[in-house]
């Protein structure tokens, strides 16, 4: 009896040794799966994922998670693609607009610089109003193919902010008077830096007080902090919580902004970003707050 305990202990000893075994080398397989799963997923590699494990379970795993990398692969080269063309068919539809409406353009001065009566002469003031927005929402359009198209934010320098806001409001002052706007503008008491692209953090600064002359109900607050963020605020009682998450969204307008593609933001948000910054909106009490965070430069290096 002694003999067949012995036996028995003996024999549930290998067992759990194999099974511990066989628990390690699953895992070790698991391991090397999620490992070569996240590499392919990163370097967008045709490479397949390869076990060094003989387990035929892991290795059928392995063998499908292939098969759906590889059909990934092609949904993203398709993806690419189509986007591309996407892309410059908007670049090209864009570019076509501009010539005939900058010849209509044209003819409209002509016109309005004829002798005709009264009622004539409303119908053309109508005419051209409606024809300058659609020439300033074509030139938006194109602009923003531009953007989604090529590097824009390549080159980075150290910006002064406090300078480039300066230069945009005294830029947008004839246009905030026009609308009734006195600024109150806040600036921090020292010099703060970023570090971007000239270009993009002026384009972005200007699509903002142009937002906040379309949705202000007649004030606007501009605040540049120490730590690279600068916020817009304004009283829009014709927004609300729901229409706020949406202002960045490609080609998304409001009621009273229907003068506009509805990318003025949505093109500050992507050279923000492709900056290393950020850019939110905020709600609270029928006020628009849209706060930008530049990457600063350090204090040591200003």
């Amino acid at each position: 009896m002694a003999d067949v305990l012995c036996f028995l202990c003996i024999l549930l000893t290998g067992i759990c040794i194999f099974l511990a075994g066989k628990l390690f080398l699953m895992r070790k397989a698991a391991d090397e799966i999620r490992r070569e799963f996240a590499e392919r997923l990163k370097a967008d590699s045709n490479v397949e994922i390869v076990l060094s494990s003989r387990d035929a379970h892991m290795r059928r795993l392995a063998a499908d998670m292939n098969q759906q990398l590889k059909l990934l692969r092609k949904e993203h080269i398709r993806y690419v693609r189509g986007d591309m063309e996407l892309k410059c068919a908007i670049t090209n539809i864009s570019h076509d607009l501009r010539t005939p409406l900058t010849a209509v353009c044209g003819y409209m001065e002509l016109l309005q610089k004829e002798e005709v009566s009264a009622p004539v002469r409303k119908y053309l003031t109508i005419i051209k109003q409606r024809v300058d927005a659609l020439k300033d929402m074509t030139e938006e359009l194109f602009q923003y193919s531009i953007i989604v198209s090529a590097d824009t934010t390549g080159k980075k320098e150290k910006i002064s902010l406090n300078r480039i806001l300066e230069e945009c409001v005294a830029g947008h002052y004839g246009a905030l008077k026009a609308v009734g706007i006195e600024p109150e503008i806040k600036m921090a008491d020292c010099t703060v830096y970023c570090e971007g692209n000239l270009q993009a953090v002026s384009r972005i600064l200007q699509n903002m007080m142009s937002n906040a002359i379309k949705y202000s109900d007649g004030d606007l607050k501009i605040v540049l902090k120490e730590d690279g963020k600068v916020c817009f605020s304004n009283t829009a009682n014709g927004l609300d919580e729901i229409q706020t998450g949406h202002l960045f969204d490609r080609f998304y307008t409001v009621e009273n902004g229907r003068a506009s593609t509805g990318l003025g933001l949505s093109i500050a948000k992507t050279l923000t970003e492709e900056m290393g910054g950020r850019i939110e909106a905020r709600y609270c009490g029928n006020v628009l707050s849209v706060t930008i965070s530049f990457p600063t430069v350090p204090k040591q290096q200003n």
